[in-house]
């Protein structure tokens, strides 16, 4: 193991750690100084961690620079709650003197730290935090922020789409009750509802369920499929009980019901369930199959899209401040060079920019199927991509005035018109 290596095995979770990986910055050059926040205790731990491997596999691939300048990486725990990540975002502009902030992973955690990069004039990147109007209608209240993710909807309005071309007439919800179950709904149901389907039930189990058996008997009998968007330790649980209370219809889900995250805790009842992303590690091109490879020879475990997003955050970076000329050109001016570069080989794919600073993306309809990828010598379960809906921007095929004219997705919007 290289000292990069030993260096990131030793952060200490919990605590707030600053990563050189062991390289000094010379004398009299600007350090690009990076305040990161990630979960790393609690609940939500294993995202975190996700997260920031992600982030530290590009530094440590590239001498710990971005676009040239040495990066002082400043790791934060925000425990997955919005007050504590607020909290420590203070901390790391007014006392660590940051740049830039990158992180959070629930959608009320991007809430609340956009406007701390508006009150304190600060860069912030979501890198996970999915919520619809972090980059569409309150987008003028941040103008500090560009996302390097997606909007929760966004993976949704094909998958929307594809169900309704498999013939799937009526379909049951069953999905977390908050923020970003809502969205992931609104956008699946608006889609599969516009091409002639009908959401006949919606359910909603509370964040963090564990226990289904109250749910799963009353998900109506004439349902086609059940839609899911389970987080967390949510998702292999939910699998587990539908099918040991022998449910044998089909099971879509949003991204997260099936992210790599979570396929290690799944066995043979999740085979054949499909989902959509805009990342997939199973993925079969050159540029993923060399991420996967360095992703699991460093962490020892398959990259989830928490891994690829904060991988690829830091590589829009790298380009970014190249083209800022190797220096630190202040948030606004960061800003307008990342939307205005393509990146055309990262491990998702294509990605570039909108203009309200939200990724175009290729979304991914994934099976999941146990099989050997990338020379692996034992069955695992894996992501195989399906199908391939190219360059899929927030607002789908709507465009823009269109959609941001209706109501955010909620728990009510779209309503349903169609159950009893």
């Amino acid at each position: 193991m290289t000292s990069a290596s030993s260096k990131l095995r030793s952060i200490l979770i919990g605590t707030a750690v600053t990563v050189g990986l062991g390289l000094s910055t010379a004398a009299g050059a600007e350090e690009l100084r990076i305040g990161y926040l990630a979960p790393l205790t609690g609940g939500l731990a294993q995202t975190g961690i996700d997260m920031r491997d992600g982030f530290l596999l590009y530094l440590d691939q590239h001498g710990n620079k971005l676009g040239g300048m040495d990066v002082k990486l400043i790791i934060e725990d925000e425990q997955g709650k919005g007050d504590v990540a607020v909290t420590k975002a203070k901390k790391l502009v007014l006392q660590d003197k940051v740049h830039i902030l990158i992180g959070g992973v629930l959608a009320s955690t991007g809430y609340a730290l956009a406007p701390v990069s508006t009150e304190l004039k600060t860069m912030y990147i979501p890198s996970i935090p999915a919520a619809d109007d972090l980059t569409q209608r309150r987008l003028k209240e941040f103008p500090y922020l560009i996302r390097t993710s997606w909007s929760s909807s966004q993976p949704n309005h094909p998958l929307g789409q594809w169900a309704c071309d498999q013939g799937y007439k009526k379909i049951v919800t069953v999905a977390a009750d908050y923020a970003f179950g809502y969205e992931t709904v609104g956008g699946f149901q608006k889609a599969f509802e516009d091409c002639g389907g009908k959401i006949i039930q919606k359910i909603w189990p509370p964040l963090g369920a564990k226990d289904f058996g109250p749910f799963i008997p009353t998900i109506k009998g004439d349902a086609d499929a059940v839609f899911s968007l389970m987080v967390g330790p949510m998702p292999a649980q939910f699998i587990k009980q539908m099918r040991g209370a022998g449910f044998k219809k089909p099971i879509i889900g949003g991204g997260t019901s099936y992210d790599e995250f979570v396929l290690p805790f799944m066995g043979d009842e999740a085979v054949g369930d499909v989902s959509s992303l805009h990342y997939s590690a199973a993925l079969q091109t050159p540029e993923n199959e060399a991420f996967v490879k360095a992703y699991r020879a460093k962490f020892g475990k398959v990259p989830s899209y928490y891994s690829e997003n904060n991988y690829t955050t830091a590589m829009w970076l790298d380009e970014a401040i190249k083209k800022a000329g190797g220096k630190w050109p202040g948030p606004e001016e960061l800003i307008k060079i990342m939307v205005g570069i393509k990146l055309d080989k990262t491990p998702r794919g294509p990605v570039s920019f909108d203009d309200m600073r939200n990724p175009v993306q290729n979304i991914y309809i994934k099976k999941v199927e146990k099989k050997k990828m990338f020379g692996y010598d034992k069955d695992e379960l894996w992501n195989t991509v399906i199908k391939t809906y190219p360059n899929v921007d927030q607002f789908y095929t709507y465009g823009k005035d269109k959609f941001l004219a209706q109501p955010v997705y909620d728990k009510n919007f779209p309503p349903c018109k169609f159950c009893e």
